[in-house]
């Protein structure tokens, strides 16, 4: 492994992935924007530098996890931002959630220093991160693409090179647009079965099995109906997401409808104060609408 991996953004997502980079054993040079989230990496095994640019003149392969589009842009370019830093031949590797257009822009300007960018944004909740066990939608050139993927491999089980540079970010928000469609059905589901006189704990194990069963039924149901709020992913993450779905929606001239009425869901929720509750939580918003509030009987 003679690459060494610098990593930008040590959030709800940023931690679990530092640290499968250890485990897999490789050097990793850490950084984030709010310093006390650096120490446990160090206790892990992690260097800490003092600026992005002080990591990007250490490593070759930077992986970037930050919340969004102006985030990314903001750690590479500022004045201290890691493009002051990069040598040529060195690899951007982006797991951020970001606008697709602007990914092109970014992996343009880089490339005029002889660095290659590669948009690889993962899918899993912090549960995936944690586990190393993330679906990463990746694009980018073959080469750039090969050179990263045994550092996403410590990161996920699922790595597929799904086009250029901008690729991936779109593919992630196809993701996206599948989440949150899952998201209001499952709120809805469980809100109609309450108002029917059904125990939801028994609804959810009669559908699970069936046709309707997903990964969001599976594990955000449960989380529901005992009224558990801890994130895999915030409501507001979700809702920065969905700005760029709907963005790009406008762009293409695409209809997305369910997606329009997830948005305003879930600002409802965020004008009570939730917006850093799990996005399960979209089941707030649709219950205030219906007068019933979806729980166990036990």
């Amino acid at each position: 492994m003679a690459e060494q991996i610098g990593f930008v953004g040590l959030g709800i997502m940023g931690q679990g992935m530092a640290r499968n980079l250890l485990r897999a054993g490789w050097k990793v040079v850490v950084w984030n924007r709010t310093p006390s989230r650096v120490p446990p990496l160090v206790e892990a095994g992690a260097q800490a530098a003092t600026s992005p640019r002080a990591l990007a003149e250490q490593c070759n392969v930077i992986v970037i996890c930050v919340s969004d589009t102006p985030d990314v842009e903001s750690v590479v370019f500022d004045e201290s931002g890691l493009a002051s830093g990069l040598r040529a031949g060195s690899l951007v590797i982006d797991c951020s959630t970001v606008s697709p257009a602007a990914t092109r822009q970014f992996a343009s300007r880089l490339a005029d220093q002889g660095a290659d960018w590669v948009d690889a944004p993962v899918s899993g909740g912090s549960e995936g991160a944690a586990a190393g066990t993330l679906s990463i939608m990746v694009g980018g050139s073959e080469t750039a693409v090969g050179r990263a993927r045994p550092v996403l491999e410590a990161l996920g089980k699922a790595v597929t090179h799904v086009g250029p540079v901008g690729a991936g970010q779109t593919v992630k928000l196809v993701n996206q647009i599948l989440v949150v469609g899952s998201m209001v059905s499952m709120a809805e589901a469980l809100v109609f079965a309450q108002a029917g006189g059904v125990d939801p704990d028994k609804a959810l194990a009669a559908v699970s099995r069936g046709a309707a069963a997903s990964w969001t039924l599976t594990h955000r149901g449960p989380q529901v109906i005992a009224r558990d709020w801890r994130p895999g992913f915030t409501i507001d993450l979700q809702q920065k997401d969905l700005r760029l779905v709907l963005q790009a929606a406008d762009e293409l001239c695409v209809p997305l409808q369910v997606c329009s009425t997830a948005f305003h869901y879930y600002r409802a929720v965020q004008k009570r104060g939730g917006g850093g509750d799990g996005n399960h939580a979209i089941v707030k918003a649709i219950e205030a609408l219906a007068g019933v509030e979806v729980r166990s009987p036990r």
